[in-house]
């Protein structure tokens, strides 16, 4: 995942994410695609005799072509379109845009903005239809497309003063104060390397967000123990660990009290234990996957068993966090180890066939250069997973804060989860650039005995554990039918252990989803189907929340209610420091 490192705020410099693909297709080609202004200019790169002076090849000596008799079709509609639209222009009648970027008044009272953002979406919706209309490999026609599609969004005419009415329009109306606001605000983000998406002056860890009572019971090199204080009078016997990404920070889980999933299982009478996953410095530089699945997760098992003096615990992983705890579980069952009464896995992948849109930065040559630039030594910086996701939905995360701050001069307003957003994490060179190999690039977790951690064949069939499988149905990180995937993966000879939920929107919003919201749907079907299709064709779907599916089956695999205790942690691992600790206070920057 060579994540191109841009200042996210200069469209120009997305000239770069280009280059960043010049390592799967020809680069004198990109560099012409960087500068595609209007469909004409691709439609000369689609001759496959299309070379300039300078040697400059056309899409045809990539192996890519466009059936001639689609292109003759897509030119004829674009300039019949075209010219229809400059007709309204001289007119004066003005183009109707759906479109929100260009839906102000200003965009429709003045007839040469109203054309000029009509004339952009002509070209966007025409530069898409010839990108989907190629004959390419499908990876390298992702790849295309996602790089078309990011120079398509940054062009947008909202997104520059000189062509945006309302930011003009702003300007006159505060006598030159929103200009002044939004410069201030553009340097103070330059300073920061990344475009405020709320006012992250209104959070503070442990004040305002992960406030859930708890306390710090272990800590090593990779992570502090968090064990959450009871807000029940008797708890169930097995305690609960849950395991959250280490990409981001776990106070996605436990954001405010009315949105914790965190205090919610608390509030259904577990003792919730949870690892807050150091955010990697230079002391971690060598840091290997290994040392996560040995040195993290099972070492947090082995506390979790001791201070709370069962054989067997709930277990849960949520996305990355539910590869590794899974990778661990299966180290142990080649132990002849089952520590786990359950295992729930939220949002996670196992079986890597089908990454999504994180597929267009994954590729052999990426993955090597990443690996000799840190994967003997180094960090995987946090900002650069930022303007990743980022890169994903750039007008909803990028662009729309570009307009809003800057252009406009407005305050970004408080919000959590984009304060949570921002508080990226850094990782070590060896494991990501593992991670990215064997996982995402070799997809080789999903085969028995591919894979040796510490020293044991990884296969994930030997978990023996009662399994809750949740995904999103719009997730564009974690793909549904990819945590589908995962039930064929686990329990292989008692599939009748396996569950599968459902939920609605994506890889956020569809985990977090409080009952008391009664917002969203899930769909349940008790049998597992050999696909993910057919599964959902006979599934049901209900209102609400998916949390009470799963506090259900948690509490048939917790044990008996006993007291709950008093005290957190025990004579061996005491309490080093309340709740949320140290280690997630640390910031990237």
């Amino acid at each position: 995942m060579n994540t191109p490192n841009f200042s996210v705020f200069d469209p120009a410099a997305l000239s770069q994410l280009s280059q960043q693909f010049s390592q799967a297709f020809n680069p004198q080609f990109l560099q012409q695609l960087s500068h595609v202004a209007d469909p004409n200019t691709f439609l000369g790169l689609l001759n496959p005799s299309a070379q300039n002076h300078g040697g400059a090849a056309g899409l045809g000596d990539l192996g890519i072509s466009l059936d001639p008799a689609v292109l003759e079709k897509l030119q004829a509609e674009y300039t019949q379109q075209l010219s229809a639209l400059w007709q309204d222009m001289l007119a004066a009648r003005i183009p109707v845009s759906a479109d929100r970027r260009f839906s102000a008044a200003a965009w429709q009272g003045n007839p040469v903005y109203a054309f000029n953002a009509a004339a952009y979406l002509l070209n966007a919706h025409f530069l898409n239809a010839m990108v989907d209309a190629l004959d390419a490999p499908p990876k390298m026609k992702r790849k295309i497309g996602f790089t078309v599609q990011q120079m398509i969004d940054a062009m947008a005419p909202s997104n520059f003063l000189a062509t945006n009415p309302v930011a003009q329009q702003k300007i006159v109306e505060t006598n030159g104060e929103s200009l002044t606001k939004g410069i201030t605000q553009m340097l103070a983000d330059m300073h920061k390397g990344r475009v405020s998406q709320t006012d992250e002056s209104a959070f503070e860890v442990g004040v305002d967000v992960a406030t859930t009572e708890g306390s710090v019971v272990f800590e090593n090199d990779l992570f502090q123990l968090i064990q959450y204080q009871p807000l029940t009078p008797k708890v169930h016997q097995r305690p609960l660990l849950i395991v959250p990404p280490c990409i981001n920070k776990f106070y996605i889980l436990d954001l405010q009290p009315q949105n914790s999933l965190v205090r919610y299982v608390v509030e259904q009478g577990h003792t919730v234990f949870l690892i807050s996953w150091r955010n990697a410095d230079e002391s971690m530089a060598h840091t290997t996957w290994d040392q996560y699945i040995t040195d993290g997760a099972i070492r947090a098992i082995q506390v979790v068993q001791d201070i709370s003096g069962q054989d067997k615990i709930n277990t849960l992983g949520f996305c990355v966090g539910g590869t590794i705890l899974s990778t661990a579980l299966a180290k142990l069952a080649a132990e002849k180890a089952n520590p786990v009464a359950s295992l729930t896995l939220l949002t996670a992948f196992l079986d890597f066939s089908d990454t999504g849109i994180l597929d267009v930065y994954i590729d052999d040559m990426q993955i090597r250069m990443r690996e000799q630039a840190i994967g003997h030594g180094g960090l995987m910086p946090g900002r650069e997973f930022g303007s990743a996701f980022s890169s994903l939905r750039p007008n909803d995360l990028l662009w729309n804060y570009v307009e809003s701050n800057y252009l406009k001069g407005e305050q970004p307003a408080p919000f959590d989860l984009l304060y949570w957003n921002a508080d990226s994490t850094n990782l070590p060179g060896p494991m990501f650039c593992y991670y990215l190999r064997n996982m995402y690039l070799d997809n080789s977790l999903k085969d028995a005995g591919k894979l040796t951690v510490g020293g044991q064949k990884i296969d994930l069939g030997k978990i023996d554990a009662p399994t809750f499988i949740y995904a999103s149905r719009e997730d564009h990180i974690v793909p549904w039918t990819s945590a589908y995937a995962s039930a064929s993966l686990l329990n292989p000879k008692k599939p009748k252990q396996n569950r599968f939920v459902l939920g609605a929107s994506g890889h956020i919003a569809g985990v977090i989803n409080p009952p008391a919201k009664k917002k969203r749907s899930y769909w349940t079907n008790e049998k597992i189907a050999k696909d993910a299709d057919t599964w959902l064709a006979a599934a049901v779907e209900h209102p609400g929340s998916w949390w009470t599916e799963w506090a259900e089956f948690l509490s048939g695999h917790a044990g008996k209610q006993v007291a709950a205790p008093r005290t957190s942690g025990n004579a061996t691992y005491g309490v080093i420091e309340p709740a949320p600790g140290r280690y997630v206070k640390v910031r990237a920057e």
